[in-house]
């Protein structure tokens, strides 16, 4: 995402839709003289208010026809979110009010606002590193209470600087080497090798607790998976409709009637799961309805959770549970449904329970047993995770990714160390660490990264 410094640009900072108020956000140069040309109040001239301070007046097009009646603020840099001077708007949050605004916004010389341009700004401005920017569109996404708290840690600025003090001792361990390297006849003392493992022992174990808490959390920051799978007719619909509170799929007696998959999200006290409803397991020579199987079987795979739903008033056999869904994956539930009904004996219950599987009996038809399911639901997902610490650092995918780089150069260094690996080696190897470092933090990031980056943010934003 290439970017002019001259560019003012304006978007539209709240969601769309029909609201009670909307916002357009303007920033850059030109901000405040295209608020002064179009913002009438009785008081003063826009730009004769004192800043960070809401004022009320009117929007007026070309023609001095009233747009609508807003609050406005100007917020001049360095000192506002994107270091640059802004305005924000705020309207009536009807969608032709906010279009005819940031429509006249954009005829006096503004440009519409690409995807996080306004945080992007902020960054290549200073305001925020990389770690930060990212966090805001982390919180923006969040998908639980717990995701927003891990985001707000890292909105801080405490991760980018855990880093940074990190690539600074590393880069203070490398001007060592340079220095024995560039000038190995003024015998200049260069750091003993013990104390430099020890240097790159202790890095080793720094990035290891950053990266301790990703896959414990990432429940939270991504929420969960559960997949409904089980025969035609045996009542995954009608759970689906039970879980939400309301009728989403369609339910008969008809098997086969749900032939693709339908997913919906729950909220189950905090935690955000999506609930699949798959396509009823049978034989058949419908392409339509294969394909559909087909699908629901590589969503089971991917899933947290798989509920095996089974109809408890009929003939059950153990043998038609797919071996990857066995009672040792750990990662399933046998969910005994049409428990108003009269039971099979041997019951399907007994069948499960005895093959190590947790049973839940319900009916989803009357809504018994729905609220210990969810919670069952909710404690496999969480298994092993707990509830989020406030406090604790954990770093997104990107950032993983790049710092699981980082420590298996720095292993490779430590045994290079070991091995009395020549000075030059030991400090290429630190380069490459110290580069991945400034990546995470955004001191040296290629634009590629950063287009990418910023292309996930909402325009506004």
């Amino acid at each position: 995402m290439s970017l002019s410094s001259s560019r003012t640009i304006a978007a539209i900072a709240t969601p769309p839709g029909d609201g009670g108020v909307g916002i357009i956000r303007v920033c850059g140069d030109k901000a405040l003289s295209i608020a002064d040309s179009m913002f009438k109040s009785a008081k003063d001239s826009f730009s004769g208010f004192k800043p960070y301070t809401m004022h009320y007046g009117t929007v007026l097009d070309a023609d001095s026809v009233e747009l609508d009646d807003v609050l406005a603020v100007f917020m001049p840099g360095p000192s506002s979110y994107t270091g640059e001077d802004t305005v924000e708007f705020n309207c009536h949050g009807g969608r032709a009010i906010l279009a005819a605004v940031l429509g006249e916004i954009l005829s006096r010389g503004a440009t519409l606002a690409r995807p996080g341009e306004f945080t992007l700004r902020a960054f290549l401005n200073g305001k925020m590193d990389l770690t930060q920017a990212e966090a805001v569109a982390e919180m923006i996404h969040a998908p639980s209470k717990g995701a927003v708290q891990l985001a707000r840690v890292k909105l801080s600025g405490v991760l980018g600087q855990r880093i940074e003090e990190l690539r600074l001792r590393l880069e203070e361990l490398r001007a060592h080497l340079c220095v024995a390297v560039d000038f190995p006849e003024d015998e200049l003392e260069c750091l003993p090798l013990d104390k430099m493992k020890t240097e790159v022992t202790d890095a080793v174990k720094n990035i290891s607790e950053i990266l301790s808490g990703v896959e414990r959390t990432r429940a939270w920051r991504e929420g969960g998976l559960a997949v409904l799978s089980g025969k035609v007719n045996a009542g995954k619909s009608s759970l689906l409709n039970a879980l939400l509170g309301r009728n989403r799929a369609i339910v008969t007696d008809i098997p086969g009637t749900t032939r693709d998959f339908i997913e919906e999200t729950l909220n189950l006290d905090g935690l955000q799961v999506r609930v699949v409803d798959t396509a009823g397991l049978r034989e058949t020579s419908d392409k339509v309805e294969q394909a559909g199987l087909d699908m629901g079987r590589e969503l089971a795979q991917q899933a947290d959770l798989v509920l095996l739903i089974i109809d408890g008033s009929k003939p059950f056999d153990l043998a038609e549970i797919d071996p990857d869904f066995s009672a040792e994956s750990g990662k399933c539930i046998a969910v005994i449904n049409k428990t108003d009904l009269p039971q099979f004996v041997p019951s399907p219950s007994s069948v499960m329970a005895q093959s190590g599987y947790e049973v839940i009996e319900i009916s989803a038809k009357k809504g018994q047993g729905i609220d210990e399911l969810a919670s069952s639901i909710r404690e496999h997902i969480l298994a092993g995770a707990g509830e989020p610490d406030p406090d604790e650092l954990v770093p997104n995918s990107r950032q993983a990714a790049t710092l699981k780089k980082a420590l298996s150069e720095l292993d490779g260094l430590i045994q290079d160390i070991e091995m009395t690996v020549p000075y030059d080696l030991l400090g290429v190897s630190l380069e490459t660490v110290c580069s991945a470092l400034s990546e995470i933090t955004g001191e040296i990031t290629p634009q590629e990264i950063l287009d990418s980056i910023f292309s996930k943010f909402c325009v506004g934003k």
